[in-house]
């Protein structure tokens, strides 16, 4: 063999080393440690640690060196063993910005690289400040809301054996008796369920049925696990969806390319989601979305809904029976939505482990409401969060990198022991708490909760999120998160995202963009207790700009994510007609007390009124009982409150804090939204009743 051919043997790469370091600003390639060049920050290097087969200087002994990852073989001569290459991540911290990264990594020097021009992560000078705010979190090691020997459990997650998931799923559904039939038997759930059933889009009924399949085969696994399996069972291939039928035109236009299909500005809320998306789908397999999911601010879409004419329904406007109906509806919904992109979410269960009853914070978010709920009734949001909230905005929002610089770890830890020990007496000096330390203790308050704000079984789906393939599917899927989310996590949740609209609608002079709110409070949003033990360092790099990117979302369309879809309205009303429709024919079955009714001489008044074109509105906690209003087609719910007003000069209540209400029908209770043409939604549901009182949202 040749002395030329002896000193081209390869190289082992015995491991990869994922860190930053001080990279030139041009360059092509990985150039000699020697050059000397301007350095600029990067995230995007890692090095091989390399092992010569075979070198001119150091003989027959290997030694040690190092390469740097976007090196290019200069060798025609294969090399000899490559071990286990790992996968460069696209967006990693800079030089110490990741307590994962050993200090060996960190002083170890290394040759440039060739930036990478990523279009899947936000801007890598944004995402600076999710890394330095993970070192933060890291650095203050949460205890900062601790007393002395206290230990805070972390939140434990259980991965569901096979089965539970469907099964779980399904009961929350209120679907239990499409899997166990041991269930004592209730008539009137049996036909609630019976009603909810027919009410469900095509979509939504193939995520039920898909769910029962799996569970009855792995049932059936589970009673005859004796048996030798088929091996064809083992290998058999997938099963294919039924080609879904074409949907009417005009729930989404899959005409469009997808450029155009992610311009479109309006929400369809009157066709189910899921429904739409397989349009899409069915549309567009050929096609993948090239369009970055991290645009500039200006750049996302502006949504909006598309009017409807009875009205649009928030989130409280309803009655618990009817947010009852929605909420199952709505875990159908978003099943069925995210299947027809194939995403399997695999939903964890809370695991309870023990946590405090008392103080302000690490307790748990319903045990903490419940304790300001017997201070003040009614109460939505934590006392504290409130309050820091408040003292922020008092001081002003003009303040250059508000959220973004860290108050100090230690003053922190102490004020926030000052606050568990002086909040509710009323002794807090608030005019000695600096507004960066404000900061950070609302962000320590989000962080020290038991269980995630946005909750260990619906975490994985919010991350989820980002794998829909366009803003619009994204934007849907997080309107039926938000609308999963307990109350007390949704109204605590929106608390939350109107303070930091507020925050970046003074980013003139702080400096705070939507993307640098974003990056910042991502990692105290989803990295709860004992989160970075549980993820690898990959996964964890890849959900940076993944949760950004959520936590983005959430504050740009927060005026759309807490309604209800028109659609999900509509099934509801639907479920409330054929239940009314299955008591009167009971009803109808006493012929003798049906006789005695229609000849029972009643008040005809309203019938009579809303046959001429009038309504009665009734106001019962007013001296002005009711009033008959004539119904037209510009007449909307804010022009009803105005007119009683100017006709009863008793009342001292503000407009906005009445509403009007819609109550039976089919419905159990509404309130109405200010634009509401009252005709189009008297066309709806003629049988109703119309009260005006005090707003309870």
């Amino acid at each position: 063999m040749s002395r030329q051919q002896q000193q081209s043997q390869g190289v082992v790469l015995t491991g990869y080393h994922s860190n930053a370091e001080l990279l030139p600003k041009t360059g092509p390639s990985c150039a000699s440690a020697q050059d000397h060049e301007p350095p600029v920050p990067s995230r995007r290097t890692g090095h091989y640690t390399v092992q010569q087969n075979q070198s001119a200087q150091h003989g027959d002994r290997p030694g040690p060196s190092t390469i740097d990852s976007a090196t290019k073989a200069t060798s025609t001569d294969p090399p000899t063993v490559l071990t286990y290459p790992r996968s460069q991540p696209s967006c990693s911290p800079k030089a110490g910005s990741s307590p994962r990264h050993s200090p060996n990594s960190r002083s170890r020097p290394r040759p440039p690289c060739q930036r990478c021009n990523s279009q899947d992560s936000l801007d890598e000078l944004e995402m600076d400040d999710y890394w330095k705010e993970v070192e933060n979190i890291t650095r203050s090691g949460g205890e900062a809301g601790r007393g002395e020997g206290e230990i805070q459990e972390e939140e434990q997650q259980k991965i569901p054996e096979e089965g539970e998931q469907e099964e779980a799923w399904l009961t929350e559904a209120g679907l239990a008796r499409l899997f166990d039939d041991s269930l004592a038997a209730d008539q009137d759930q049996e036909e609630d369920n019976a009603v909810f059933l027919s009410t469900l889009t095509r979509s939504q009924v193939a995520a039920v049925e898909r769910r029962v399949t799996s569970l009855q085969q792995t049932l059936l696994r589970r009673r005859n696990r004796q048996h030798v399996p088929d091996v064809r069972d083992i290998f058999r291939p997938p099963e294919k969806d039924e080609e879904p039928s074409k949907l009417k035109e005009g729930s989404e236009n899959g005409q469009k390319d997808v450029t155009s299909a992610e311009a479109e500005t309006e929400l369809n809320v009157e066709v189910a989601f899921s429904e739409q998306a397989l349009t899409y789908r069915d549309n567009h397999q050929r096609l993948k979305v090239t369009t970055s999911p991290n645009s500039p601010d200006d750049k996302l879409p502006n949504f909006k809904l598309l009017r409807d004419k009875t009205g649009q329904t928030r989130i409280g406007d309803l009655s618990p029976l009817d947010m009852k109906k929605v909420r199952r509806l709505v875990l159908v919904e978003s099943t069925a939505l995210f299947d027809t992109a194939g995403i399997d979410l695999k939903a964890h269960k809370a695991v309870k482990v023990k946590t405090k009853e008392s103080g302000l914070f690490g307790v748990p978010l319903a045990t903490l409401l419940d304790l300001d709920q017997r201070r003040a009734a009614g109460t939505k949001v934590p006392f504290i969060l409130q309050r820091l909230i408040s003292h922020i905005e008092e001081e002003g929002l003009d303040t250059e990198g508000l959220l973004r610089i860290p108050g100090a770890a230690i003053r922190v830890k102490s004020l926030c022991q000052e606050l568990e020990s002086s909040f509710h007496d009323g002794v807090f000096q608030w005019e000695q708490l600096k507004q960066h330390d404000a900061a950070s203790l609302l962000k320590l308050f989000i962080r020290e909760l038991p269980h995630p704000l946005l909750t260990v079984e619906y975490l994985n789906a919010f991350i989820a999120v980002n794998k829909l393939p366009t803003k619009k599917q994204q934007l849907q899927a997080l309107n039926l998160l938000v609308l999963l989310l307990p109350e007390a996590n949704r109204d605590t949740l929106k608390a939350l995202v109107e303070f930091f609209q507020r925050v970046i609608d003074h980013q003139g002079k702080n400096k705070m963009t939507l993307n640098n709110v974003s990056v910042v409070m991502a990692p105290n949003i989803f990295m709860f207790k004992g989160f970075r033990s549980k993820v690898t360092e990959q996964q964890e790099f890849s959900m940076a700009t993944s949760t950004a990117n959520i936590v983005r979302l959430l504050i740009r369309y927060q005026n759309l994510l807490w309604t209800i879809p028109k659609f999900i309205m509509t099934q509801v009303r639907h479920q409330n007609m054929e239940s009314h429709r299955k008591q009167n024919k009971e009803r109808a079955v006493r012929k003798l007390l049906k006789k005695i009714t229609t000849d029972k001489p009643s008040d005809k008044a309203v019938p009579e009124e809303s046959s001429q074109g009038f309504i009665r509105v009734q106001a019962p906690q007013f001296s002005k009982v009711s009033m008959a209003v004539q119904l037209t087609g510009e007449l909307q719910a804010a022009d009803v409150l105005t007119r009683f007003l100017s006709q009863d000069s008793s009342v001292a209540v503000k407009p906005e804090e009445l509403c009007l209400y819609e109550i039976g029908g089919n419905i159990k209770e509404r309130c109405l939204d200010g634009e509401t043409y009252m005709k189009d939604l008297f066309q709806l549901n003629p049988t109703a009743e119309w009260v005006i009182r005090a707003a309870q949202r």
